[in-house]
């Protein structure tokens, strides 16, 4: 995997999240009848939260476009198949080789109606602040832009993709928490993958990423969700024991 943007910011996001799936729609958002949000979108001033991405014609917007050509000139096999891997937008698709072959619904219910409820809680918010911005997407402003995906109808910024992979790293981070470290480099390389597809500015991963870090902050003061993450480390331990074995 090559790293474009400095180590630094990774380790930044690792301190700001201590604790620690064509289109910008997940597959498993569905929830249960009964599902209880854990956060009300409604509960933070987002304009507030997330700063607005870079003006057309600016420097920083100029160098976003030129980032994303330049990506797209280096980009190999092997980074068009992971942009076309990471488009599903699956959790389990996107996390699953970290945690193991067995961390699939099947065998977590409980840990998977907990991420469907998260990830309806984030799809509350992934569509207002989507709706801040208007940010047009990369081939819609510079015609060389040749994305290796489907084209998102969405707004560019931010990267709902990467919204959800930082969102998913933390709270899976509080559930496995001996792979904090992992799950977060995961989540880079999952932002990053939407800017190798085509779709994405750089910035707007960072959008992503800054939303994230708001929508954790929240979800960790609700204390059903802290029931529920210590539910799912029950759900969870003996397959961690098996693999010990």
């Amino acid at each position: 995997m090559k790293h474009l943007l400095p180590r630094s910011w990774l380790l930044l996001a690792l301190v700001t999240l201590p604790l620690a799936r064509g289109a910008e729609t997940p597959n498993d958002r569905s929830l249960p009848a009964a599902a209880e949000h854990f956060l009300h979108a409604d509960a933070v001033d987002w304009k507030a939260v997330l700063p607005p991405p870079p003006a057309n014609g600016t420097v920083p917007a100029l160098a976003d476009v030129e980032t994303v050509l330049q990506v797209q000139a280096s980009r190999t096999a092997a980074d068009v198949a992971w942009a076309k891997l990471i488009e599903k937008d699956d959790v389990y698709t996107d996390f699953g080789g970290i945690l193991g072959a067995w961390f699939e619904p099947k065998n977590l219910p409980v840990t998977a109606t907990f991420i469907r409820q998260v990830t309806g809680d984030v799809q509350m918010v992934n569509k207002k602040v989507k709706d801040l911005y208007p940010r047009p997407r990369p081939f819609a402003i510079e015609p060389t832009v040749k994305p290796a995906v489907n084209l998102p109808t969405s707004n560019s910024y931010p990267s709902g993709h990467s919204l959800r992979a930082y969102v998913w790293a933390a709270v899976l981070g509080d559930v496995f928490p001996d792979r904090q470290v992992e799950l977060y480099q995961q989540a880079h390389h999952i932002a990053w993958g939407r800017v190798q597809g085509g779709v994405h500015f750089p910035s707007d991963t960072i959008g992503g990423r800054i939303t994230a870090q708001a929508v954790v902050t929240e979800l960790r003061k609700s204390p059903a969700y802290r029931a529920a993450v210590e539910a799912c480390r029950a759900e969870v331990a003996p397959f961690l024991v098996k693999k010990a074995a």
